[in-house]
C-alpha cells in the first residue's frame, strides 16, 4: 500500500481555526503569543499562584487578577447592568491558620458583600467546594487557598478543576500556600512575592497601595515572563521588573497614587455640612 505523501498529510489536518479554543491555546502559544499584561482577555479559566505563608501576596495577588479578569469582560460597565454575582472563597484548615480568614473591611466595596466563604476542614473537602464553585454558573469567580502539597491535589485532581472551569465557565485562582511546584494542569501558573509600595505624595510614610512580584512560569497561551503588578484600587498596574527597586527618594518623584482622601459627598456638596453663623 502507497504511503500518503506530504500534501495529502498535510490535508488532513484540520487548520487552526477549525480546532476548539482550549486546543488552539496549547499549539505553539509559548513562542508565537504575545506578552501577557493586565487589562488582557486571556480566556483562561484556571490559574495557580505559588506564595510563602509568611505574607498574604498569594492572596493578595489572585483578588487582583480575578477583578482584572472582571474589568476585562466588561469593559463598559456604564452599557451593562451592574454584576452582582456572589463569588466563592474557599480555604482548608492549613491556609486558614497560615495566612488567616478573609477581613471583609479589607476587600473592595464592590464585593464585600457578594463574598461567599468556605472553612473546609481537610484538603479533600477544600476540594469538592472548589469543584462544586466551579460548576455554578452563577458565581463570578471561585479563589482557593490550599497549603502545601497534600495527596488529595495530584494531576488527576488539578486536571478535574480545569475541567469543571473550562466546561462551565467560571474562572479559577488557586493558591498554593508554602507548596513547591508539582504537576497541575493550570493552563497560568505564577511564582508571587511582595514588592515594595510607590510613595504616597502627602505622606511618605504611610502604607502604598499593594504591589508584586510575579514570574509567570508557565502559561499555555503567554511565553513566560516577570512583572512588578501594583494595585491602584481603580485597576492593576504592571511595571519592569525592577521598577521598585529604586531608593525612597527617587521614587517619591514617580506620579504617585493619590489616595482616599475625601469619601464620597452622597450627592451633596462638601460645604453642605459647614455649621452656618
Amino acid at each position: 500500500m502507497p504511503e500518503p505523501s506530504a500534501a495529502s498529510s498535510a490535508e488532513a489536518l484540520p487548520a487552526l481555526a477549525d480546532l476548539a479554543p482550549g486546543v488552539t491555546r496549547g499549539l505553539g502559544s509559548v513562542t508565537h503569543g504575545a506578552r501577557w499584561r493586565p487589562g488582557l482577555t486571556t480566556g483562561c479559566r484556571h490559574t495557580e499562584l505559588f506564595a510563602s505563608a509568611t505574607q498574604a501576596s498569594g492572596a493578595g495577588l489572585a483578588l487582583a487578577l480575578a477583578r482584572d479578569a472582571l474589568r476585562s469582560a466588561r469593559p463598559d460597565p456604564v452599557a451593562d447592568t451592574p454584576d452582582e454575582r456572589g463569588w466563592l472563597w474557599v480555604q482548608d484548615k492549613a491556609a486558614q491558620r497560615l495566612s488567616g480568614r478573609p477581613c471583609y473591611a479589607g476587600l473592595p466595596r464592590e464585593l464585600a458583600h457578594r463574598l461567599i466563604h468556605v472553612a473546609a476542614q481537610t484538603p479533600e473537602d477544600a476540594l469538592f467546594a472548589i469543584e462544586e464553585g466551579l460548576r455554578c454558573r452563577d458565581l463570578a469567580f471561585v479563589i482557593g487557598e490550599i497549603a502545601g502539597n497534600p495527596r488529595a491535589l495530584d494531576f488527576t485532581a488539578s486536571r478535574r478543576l480545569s475541567l469543571a472551569a473550562e466546561r462551565h465557565g467560571v474562572p479559577l485562582w488557586l493558591v498554593r500556600i508554602d507548596a513547591r511546584r508539582d504537576l497541575g494542569s493550570a493552563r497560568m501558573r505564577w511564582e508571587v512575592d511582595s514588592a515594595p509600595s510607590t510613595v504616597p505624595r502627602w505622606n511618605p510614610q504611610a502604607p502604598g497601595q499593594p504591589a508584586w512580584r510575579a514570574d509567570l512560569f508557565r502559561s499555555h497561551t503567554f511565553p513566560p515572563g516577570q512583572w512588578t503588578l501594583r494595585d491602584d484600587g481603580q485597576r492593576l498596574l504592571a511595571d519592569s521588573p525592577d521598577a521598585l527597586e529604586q531608593p525612597l527618594s527617587t521614587r517619591a518623584g514617580r506620579p504617585p497614587h493619590l489616595g482616599d482622601l475625601v469619601r464620597a459627598s452622597r450627592h451633596r456638596p462638601l460645604a453642605a455640612g459647614a455649621v452656618g453663623s
